[in-house]
């Protein structure tokens, strides 16, 4: 999972990240919750941790700023708070789950896993012209044929596939699929976008095409002409 963790205890949110990155996931990390509303909305999370009590902004008003700004992603919240009033309070906000301090971390394994189960940051599967992206399975898929794809091309054919015919810019898909924390070279998306046209090449299908607009980035296209 790609997971957005909002955690202003320093000690906690390094043993989250080290637990959470050993598990297999990918974590983003914010301390604050005037950033956090913003962070929230840049990249497709499959799920975030939100605490209670933050700086500058608490926990449920970034949860509020979300939905209503259409983020979609589930929300376990994390809090010292225990009573039933402020739990309701918490989830007719639009929190998914709720965890009071202290935790055993197996327990939020368990419920992170169980709220993707239920839906995570966008469709499983999407479809652009006679090509299928299987998300969850990590395929493309075109006819009777099939070919895998990594866990970043799977990121970047989704923002594609999310967003057919617009123009993405680099600096769009760097942020959203690599972080905004990313220092690489912006190049790399020119690099992944030669792997997914390779892999759509092996397809077969000439139907779809990521195209590059000069000096401004990539779309995704239907034509025989697409791919260039």
């Amino acid at each position: 999972m790609r997971i957005l963790l909002v955690e202003d205890e320093e000690r906690l949110a390094r043993s989250l990240v080290r637990g959470l990155q050993e598990d297999g996931h990918q974590v983003d990390t914010c301390d604050r919750g005037d950033l956090a509303i913003d962070q929230g909305m840049q990249l497709p999370y499959d799920v975030a941790i939100l605490d209670w009590m933050l700086p500058e902004v608490d926990g449920l008003t970034v949860l509020r700023s979300w939905r209503s700004r259409g983020a979609h992603m589930p929300v376990l919240m994390l809090t010292a708070r225990g009573e039933t009033a402020e739990k309701v309070q918490a989830l007719r906000a639009g929190a998914d789950d709720y965890l009071v301090k202290p935790f055993a971390f197996d327990e939020l394994l368990a419920r992170l896993e169980a709220l993707q189960r239920r839906g995570g940051a966008g469709q499983a599967v999407l479809q652009f012209g006679d090509v299928v992206l299987d998300a969850r399975r990590r395929l493309l898929r075109w006819r009777d044929r099939e070919v895998a794809v990594t866990a970043r091309e799977d990121q970047l054919l989704r923002e594609l596939f999310e967003h057919p015919g617009d123009v993405l810019t680099r600096s769009e898909l760097l942020a959203r699929v690599w972080g905004p924390a990313f220092d690489g070279e912006p190049n790399v998306v020119d690099v992944y976008v030669g792997y997914l046209r390779k892999k759509l090449a092996e397809l077969g299908s000439t139907q779809v095409g990521v195209r590059t607009v000069r000096g401004v980035g990539f779309r995704l296209e239907l034509g025989e002409e697409a791919a260039k």
